[in-house]
This record gives structure tokens, C-alpha cells and sequence, in this order.
């Protein structure tokens, strides 16, 4: 666990939960699992404040407990899964991008409080739609919850575990923390609710939907509840289901510039190639190497409808992404018209050298491109061949082979002749790690979120007063504007915001969106990263 990875948690947990959680979770991080009133002691914290704070960790699946033999529950904090909160505003956009708005506000609610009961979203979604909408129209629960369910199938929520029944029942002693388990045929599996009901619009604070004040309501009101359908059974935002999608994208979009960039009018070799990875969804599981094998015969079936290509312009387009020397899809038999899969390792490998080419370009210029994408082709190199091939004078390429080696973008070799290392018996070999490159850049992305992070929070504090006197502003023209206010009115109360503060109000904009992007560029490249260490490291 590096200090960039620590601070980058650190600044997420703070600014997601507050001071309290954050101190909690760093301490897990920085010490590893500690039973409670360790923690309290270590940290200097009251007792109860310290299970609040293990309370919203667990609830978020920030930390995990395990029992111990002597009966000690001891507490871990899960620094990945900290750092995925950087991609939750990625998870809701794709949400929204196949679900539209509910499926939108269904992931936000998920990741927002961590596990929550499909009722409790229904509801709470479907009173969030009916806000928005106009007076008099409402979201039906039935509609959210078909959402709900189309989210299930496609495995982007799923159950959590569960305490089991025979532990309930269990007549002894309750053990120091539930052991919660559940099978795999359960986890997608959406319960039978018949909600039935509208969403609803907010009241003032002072009025119930009746139109009474609060204090003329009934008390006995809260005794009636009812029982919820569904009590027990929580569901969780599946955040490797995302991730897989993401790859998924990722994959098409190489393979669309790659092979689709002289095909002006289709994007066919892209098609085909989304249209295997949909085919694969929720047959291969994230961390495959490789997709299930699909026929030639299964894959023309599937293209989506209205996409006009023969079988046989088909099988041309597969054997032409089979024949590819970046290897994206293979072919692995010949039955049905022929067997083909995709090679997700061998695709993430690409996108993270060609991540890695990138960087090297922007920061030290083409040459030093050209030359790393020399040494990454001949595996080993001399300097004097480097020099040679790269067709770049000695003094030059000496000097951009230095650069890169002090950067570790690439590494050096030493071969001896002779037992005694001398370096006039040596072979000096430039050679480029894949992983220990992309680790190196993985570590720097950390360091520029939190750094990106910092400021953002640095520009908000500066022009806090600014930034509330703002807010106070739009409020009471909003509220003049729904009494029917004067426009000259409206003017007037415009007016308290000087030119100059309003000038300052929008560099203050424009700064944070530009924080804001590149954020989401330096997100998705830590993904990209994770995605090929993580397949790396499971094949060695």
C-alpha cells in the first residue's frame, strides 16, 4: 500500500462520510485488521463513535470482519474497494446511458447508501421521478421496478448475503459476528412484489400531504405500518459487472479505430466484435482470460436487427480480426462454420501499451515514442542498435534512452561475460516491462487524483462566501418566481451579485470543470491500468 494510494483514500473517505469515518478507515488501511477497541484506543476515539463509523464502513463494503479462533472479531479495511469510489459518478452515467433516468437514480440510491431493499429503491426513486416531472404526473412503482428487474437480469445489482436460517434457529449462544452466505443461483434472483402506487411529491415541513400541521396528526398514525414485502433481502450495486462493461467498451472502441478507420460509412468489424462481447455478458465472468468460445453461425444470428451483412461478408470480417497481429479475437475450432473468442488479456495488454505510448509521447516528444515502441518489437536492444534502428543520432537517442530508464518507462538489462561483472565484458540490454510500466504510471495517477482532488477543494474553500451568497440569491429568485414575482423585482435581486462578483463566480466555474475533466480522464486511465495488472498477475 503506497502513501499515494493512503492519501487518495483518505481525501475520498473524508469527502464522502466526514472526519470520523475517514480517521476509522485510514487507521484499517495504514495498520491492517484490528479488533474494536483497538481501534478506539489507537485512535482516540469514544467507543460508540467507532462502531458508527465500522457501521457505514460495512454498510458500503469498505470493511470486512472476520472471527477469529479465541472468538475476536477483528475489522479490514479494503483499500480497493475505497478507490472505486472515484469511478461511482461512471457507474450512475452508464446506468443512465442503458437505463435511462431510472435506471439512473436506481444505481444512485444503491451506491449512495451502500444496501438497500428493492422496495425501499422503488419507492424512493419513483417519489425522486415525480419531482421532476409536471404537476399532476406521477412515476409508477410498477415501472421502476421493471427497471429494477431489468437491472437484476443483466447482473447490475445483485443480493447480498444473508445470515442463514439454521443460525437463526440455533438454540446456543449467538457467535461474535454473523457468518452471511449466499448461492450463486440466488444472487440475481428478484423477489415476487406486487407494489402497487404512485410516487409522491414533496410537502413543506409544516404539512403532511393532508394539508394538516404536524402537530394536529394523530400520534397512533405510526403504530400502523406495514409489514415490508420484502424485509431481508438487500441489494448492492454489482461493481464488477461495470467494470466489465467498461473493458467491453473499451475493447470495441480499440478494435473501431483500428480496423473500422477506412470504412467511412459502418463501423461492421466493431459491430461484430461488440456483438460477441454481449453475446459473452453473463457467460464469462470478469477476471476470464478469454470470452466462451461462439460460432460463426451463433454470431450472424445475433447481429442486432436491421444490420445488413451476409454470412459469408460476415466470415470474411472474422477472419480478417483473426488474421490481426494485435490478436483481439482468435479463432479456437472449426465446427458450426468456426469457433471464435476474444482474447481479453491479450486486449487489455494492448490498451495499456498503447496508454503507456501515449504518455511517453506528450511528455518526452515522438522520438522517444518511436523508440520505445522499438525496444517494446525487439524485446532486447543494444544502445548502438537502438540507435541504428531508430534511425536517431547517437548523442540523441543516448540521451532519450536515459530519460525514459530514469523515469522507469523502460529498464536495463546487464548481461556478463564473466563472473566478475566488468563492464567492458557486459552486454548493456534496454528491454520494457509492460507491469512494472504500467504499476509506475498506475502510482502517478493516484498521486495526480489527489492532487486534482486538493485543489478542487482549495478553489471551493476560497470562494465559500462567494459561492453561498450565490446560492442565497437563486433561492429567493426562485421563490419569487413561483409567487408570480415582477421581472423588475427579479432584476433587483439579481443585482446583489456585482460584476465583479460575478466574474469571479465564473473563472470559479470554469476552473472546476476543468478539474472535473481531468479527473475523468485520469479515472478511466486508472481503470485501464487496474484492468491489465490485475489480468496479469492472475496468469503468472
Amino acid at each position: 500500500m503506497t502513501q499515494a494510494e493512503i492519501k487518495l483514500c483518505s481525501l475520498l473517505l473524508q469527502e464522502h462520510f466526514g472526519e470520523i469515518v475517514e480517521k476509522i478507515g485510514v487507521h484499517l488501511i495504514r495498520t491492517g485488521s484490528q479488533p474494536l477497541r483497538v481501534i478506539a484506543h489507537d485512535t482516540g476515539t469514544s467507543l460508540d463513535q467507532v462502531k458508527k463509523a465500522l457501521c457505514v464502513l460495512i454498510q458500503h463494503n469498505l470493511v470486512i470482519y472476520q472471527v477469529h479462533k479465541r472468538g475476536v472479531v477483528e475489522y479490514e479495511a479494503q483499500c480497493s474497494r475505497v478507490l472505486r469510489m472515484l469511478r461511482y459518478p461512471r457507474y450512475i452515467y452508464t446506468a443512465k446511458t442503458l437505463y435511462s433516468d431510472t435506471g439512473e437514480l436506481i444505481v444512485e440510491e444503491l451506491l449512495l447508501n451502500g444496501k438497500m431493499a428493492m422496495s425501499a429503491v422503488v419507492k424512493k426513486v419513483a417519489d425522486r421521478l415525480t419531482e421532476t416531472m409536471e404537476d399532476g404526473k406521477t412515476m409508477d412503482y410498477a415501472e421502476v421496478s421493471n427497471t429494477f428487474v431489468r437491472l437484476a437480469d443483466t447482473h447490475f445489482v445483485q443480493r447480498c448475503p444473508l445470515v442463514p436460517a439454521t443460525e437463526n434457529s440455533d438454540p446456543g449462544p449467538p457467535p461474535p459476528a454473523p457468518t452471511l452466505v449466499i448461492s450463486e443461483k440466488d444472487m440475481y434472483l428478484v423477489p415476487k412484489l406486487s407494489l402497487i402506487g404512485k410516487g409522491k411529491r414533496r410537502r413543506s415541513s409544516d404539512e403532511d400531504a393532508t394539508g394538516e400541521p404536524k402537530a394536529k396528526r394523530p400520534k397512533h398514525t405510526t403504530d400502523n405500518k406495514e409489514p415490508i414485502p420484502d424485509d431481508g433481502i438487500y441489494w448492492q450495486a454489482n461493481l464488477d459487472r461495470f467494470h466489465q462493461h467498461f473493458r467491453d467498451q473499451g475493447i470495441v472502441s480499440a478494435v473501431a479505430n483500428r480496423m473500422d478507420q477506412f470504412t467511412f460509412q459502418t463501423q461492421t468489424s466493431s459491430e461484430i466484435v461488440r456483438t460477441m462481447l454481449r453475446m459473452s455478458e453473463i457467460t464469462t465472468s470478469s477476471s476470464a482470460p478469454f470470452t466462451q468460445p461462439l460460432s460463426s453461425n451463433e454470431i450472424f444470428r445475433s447481429l442486432p436487427v436491421g444490420y445488413n451483412i451476409s454470412k459469408q461478408v460476415l466470415d470474411q470480417y472474422l477472419t480478417l480480426l483473426a488474421d490481426d497481429p494485435l490478436e483481439f479475437v482468435g479463432k479456437s475450432g472449426d465446427s458450426g462454420g468456426g469457433m471464435y473468442v476474444i482474447n481479453l488479456h491479450k486486449a487489455l495488454g494492448s490498451l495499456a501499451t498503447a496508454t503507456l505510448e501515449s504518455v511517453i509521447q506528450e511528455r518526452f516528444g515522438s522520438r522517444c515514442a518511436r523508440i520505445f515502441r522499438l525496444v517494446l518489437q525487439k524485446k532486447h536492444l543494444e544502445q548502438k542498435q537502438v540507435e541504428d534502428f531508430a534511425m536517431i543520432p547517437a548523442k540523441e537517442a543516448k540521451d532519450m534512452l536515459y530519460k525514459m530508464l530514469s523515469e522507469n518507462f523502460i529498464s536495463l538489462q546487464e548481461i556478463p561475460k564473466t563472473p566478475d561483472h566488468a563492464p567492458s565484458r557486459t552486454f548493456y540490454l534496454y528491454t520494457v516491462n509492460i507491469l512494472s510500466a504500467a504499476r509506475m504510471l498506475l502510482h502517478r495517477c493516484y498521486k495526480s487524483v489527489a492532487n486534482l482532488i486538493e485543489r478542487r477543494q482549495f478553489e471551493t474553500k476560497e470562494n465559500k462566501r462567494l459561492l453561498e451568497k450565490s446560492q442565497r440569491v437563486e433561492a429567493i429568485i426562485a421563490s419569487m418566481q413561483a409567487t408570480g414575482a415582477e421581472e423588475a423585482q427579479l432584476q433587483e435581486i439579481e443585482e446583489m451579485i456585482t460584476a465583479p462578483e460575478r466574474q469571479q463566480l465564473e473563472t470559479l466555474k470554469r476552473n472546476v470543470n476543468k478539474l472535473d475533466a481531468c479527473e475523468i480522464q485520469v479515472v478511466e486511465t486508472i481503470f485501464l491500468l487496474e484492468s491489465y495488472i490485475e489480468s496479469t498477475v492472475k496468469r503468472q
